[in-house]
């Protein structure tokens, strides 16, 4: 029975990056209204995942500390299973390269594309609607990374509009340290009331990160991050952080400045994407 299982590997889960993020209100279930543009970078995991026809899930990672019991993509996988009546299975094996705690959304990507992959290999023909819907449930990101457009979002994150940034060339930093999104959210110091923006508005002046003073007075390595990069070009933080990027026009630019910056840090060069690599993976799968 094994040497007829259906594999299918490397699917791409995309980091993400928000050029701006505004907290401009809260409900009264505590949830924080937001605005914020999501943009992908070409920097992705990647999950591999096998077929099984008894309906177990089955997790191969290279990543400690988190149980299969807690793992979102097990979790995913999961719910999808209840979501549908589906009675197949899979293992799959989650390849992360995007750092854990740094705002890039790696979770929720990951969670994406388990949601879309298994759509594909388990034949359960849902739309992307459906998926994004699923994936709301799952996390407040999940669903810009089912539709696999750069976005315009609004709400807690789930009301999207596709929206055309430039695709710069991005330094990515990533500081030494985890930053919880439920601790920044919580801040009493957290600016919640910032006014309301439109597109036109973002496209002229570009926004800022309300999190960003929170992450800086409670994280000295990302308020060093900031500074150092803030030397060379428009310094943010994505998300709550950890991670800050910059933009740059060529990647002969950023490349050299990614040359000068301190050995103790990681990072990255990626270019800005306003379609997921997600969405070409799955066109490859369906033509």
């Amino acid at each position: 029975m094994e040497d007829n299982l259906i594999s299918s590997r490397s699917w791409p889960a995309p980091a993400k990056l928000n050029l701006f993020l505004h907290v401009t209100g809260r409900r009264p279930d505590g949830y924080h209204l937001l605005q914020t543009v999501f943009q992908f970078i070409d920097y992705s995991d990647l999950l591999d995942f096998t077929v099984r026809p008894d309906g177990k899930l089955l997790r191969n990672s290279n990543y400690a500390g988190i149980s299969i019991e807690d793992d979102l993509v097990i979790r995913t996988a999961k719910f999808l299973q209840t979501e549908t009546g589906c009675d197949l299975g899979a293992e799959i094996s989650v390849h992360k390269r995007i750092p854990v705690g740094g705002g890039l959304g790696g979770g929720s990507s990951d969670a994406a594309t388990t949601l879309v992959a298994l759509n594909q290999l388990w034949g359960l023909g849902l739309s992307a609607e459906r998926l994004a819907r699923i994936g709301l449930q799952l996390g407040a990101d999940v669903p810009v990374f089912v539709h696999g457009h750069a976005a315009w979002a609004e709400g807690v994150g789930e009301k999207l509009a596709p929206i055309e940034p430039e695709e710069c060339w991005y330094l990515v930093i990533c500081p030494d340290c985890h930053v919880s999104t439920a601790e920044i959210f919580a801040a009493a110091e957290l600016t919640r009331n910032t006014p309301a923006i439109t597109i036109r508005d973002f496209l002229t002046s570009g926004g800022h990160n309300d999190c960003e003073p929170v992450v800086r007075h409670r994280y000295p390595q990302v308020a060093e991050a900031l500074d150092w990069l803030g030397q060379h070009a428009d310094a943010r933080m994505t998300g709550t952080g950890s991670c800050i990027y910059a933009g740059f026009n060529s990647q002969e630019q950023v490349v050299t400045i990614s040359r000068k910056m301190p050995h103790r840090w990681l990072g990255f060069v990626a270019e800005g994407k306003n379609r997921s690599p997600l969405l070409q993976r799955l066109e490859r799968e369906n033509n």
